[in-house]
């Protein structure tokens, strides 16, 4: 049990480091008493308004989140939904359009963007159907595209994103990003609707292609698709300053630093992991292996994929943890941690899994067949539950080797 208490003591230390609260937003560059616009968009929004706004003069103000329970009731906020985009994302779009497009030269804004914002906001050309674009999602989601591609279609068939909300600003302004994208590419965080986008419809098309979906899509998606109105503005509007805050990175540095505290020797840190869980557990245990030392820690970030096929529950960070066990050979004695730093794993209520070589039975091959990791870990009292935690830098996954 001691690795298991460990390993989420680590998960912990990765979680603090990048709450907002604990977050450095640098305001120099910010004359005093300076009147300001606050927006923002995302997981993190209203954490990182509780965090900035007492130190800002605000005229006024709109953010978009999931969850608005512990939002300043001085700050005006509005909920929308995550994962899926939804009415509610519509309206939040267009109220974030109307309150960016009456900015004017002289105003100053400050925008708070973080992960699920592509969910979040929205906002359609009239030609395309909601329904159409959920069904869409819903099939990009399980194809096991990753979250890049995913966000080369969405930024295409948006009004908002890929830089079109930018695009609107007149204002100049500062956005802080609490990057919940490897590698913090800003024209892919939150699909980017206030920075630029590069990618082009041909992209977005191969990638529909790629996961076999372009041929079953409405006329109306197609046509769109081939019209230039889609395209996204490919350079950055340079009145808007973005600056990454918080990122994957952050919380392995903290996870490493508490490991060495609890005298452990930080054996792998590495962030970028993505691709296949089966695949992932394969790599990742193939570095554990590598390492004759005991009482080591190997720390990765990243982002797993999960190709859906079965009608079980779960998330990529669960079923990682089944494909550990089932991959681990029986003489190996490793602890092993997968979870969101978001606390949402999937369509469930836990953040992922933490699971050891005593977890390791003939169980796991049938609840992987059926995508029903969630079922698993609460029979054998494994989840991780954090609830949601107000930040998003990806998933952390953590094994001890004892």
């Amino acid at each position: 049990m001691r690795t298991i208490n460990d390993a989420i003591a680590l998960f912990q230390a990765g979680l603090d480091a990048v709450r907002p609260e604990n977050l450095i937003f640098d305001l120099s560059d910010l004359p005093i008493n300076q009147p300001v616009t606050l927006l923002g968009s995302g997981k993190a929004a209203c954490a990182m308004a509780r965090r900035i706004a007492p130190d800002l003069k605000i005229v006024q103000s709109f953010l978009v989140s999931s969850e608005i329970s512990g939002c300043d009731g001085r700050l005006r906020a509005f909920q929308s939904t995550h994962p899926d985009v939804t009415s509610r994302s519509l309206e939040a779009g267009s109220q974030m359009m109307d309150m960016v497009e009456r900015l004017g030269e002289d105003d100053f804004m400050i925008y708070l963007l973080s992960g699920g914002t592509s969910a979040m906001l929205e906002l359609l050309p009239p030609q395309i159907d909601l329904e159409a674009l959920h069904r869409l999602n819903r099939r990009l989601l399980n194809s096991g595209a990753s979250i890049g591609e995913i966000n080369v279609v969405r930024k295409l068939l948006s009004r908002i994103k890929g830089g079109k909300l930018g695009a609107a600003c007149k204002a100049k302004g500062k956005v802080f990003v609490v990057s919940d994208v490897i590698g913090n590419d800003l024209e892919t965080i939150g699909s980017a609707p206030l920075y630029r986008d590069r990618s082009t419809r041909e992209e977005a098309i191969a990638v529909l292609r790629k996961y076999q979906i372009f041929d079953d899509l409405p006329e109306t998606i197609l046509r769109y698709l081939h019209d230039s109105a889609s395209e996204t503005p490919d350079t950055a509007n340079l009145n808007l300053v973005h600056e990454v805050i918080a990122s994957n990175e952050t919380a392995l540095d903290a996870i490493c630093e508490r490991a060495a505290e609890r005298g452990y020797k930080v054996a792998v840190r590495e962030s970028g992991l993505t691709g296949d869980v089966a695949d992932a557990a394969a790599y990742i245990l193939a570095r554990a292996r590598a390492i004759e030392r005991e009482k080591s820690v190997l720390v990765f970030g990243g982002e797993t994929t999960v190709t859906v096929r079965g009608n079980g529950k779960g998330g990529r960070n669960q079923e990682l943890c089944l494909h550990i066990l089932q991959q681990m050979k029986a003489s190996e004695r490793y602890t092993f941690l997968s979870a969101g730093t978001d606390g949402i794993d999937g369509v469930t209520n836990a953040a992922g899994a933490c699971v050891s070589w005593r977890h390791k039975c003939d169980a796991v091959r049938k609840y992987i067949r059926n995508n029903d990791a969630w079922r698993f870990h609460r029979k054998y009292g494994t989840l991780i539950e954090t609830g949601a935690t107000g930040t998003n830098v990806a998933d952390v996954m953590i094994l001890i080797k004892e």
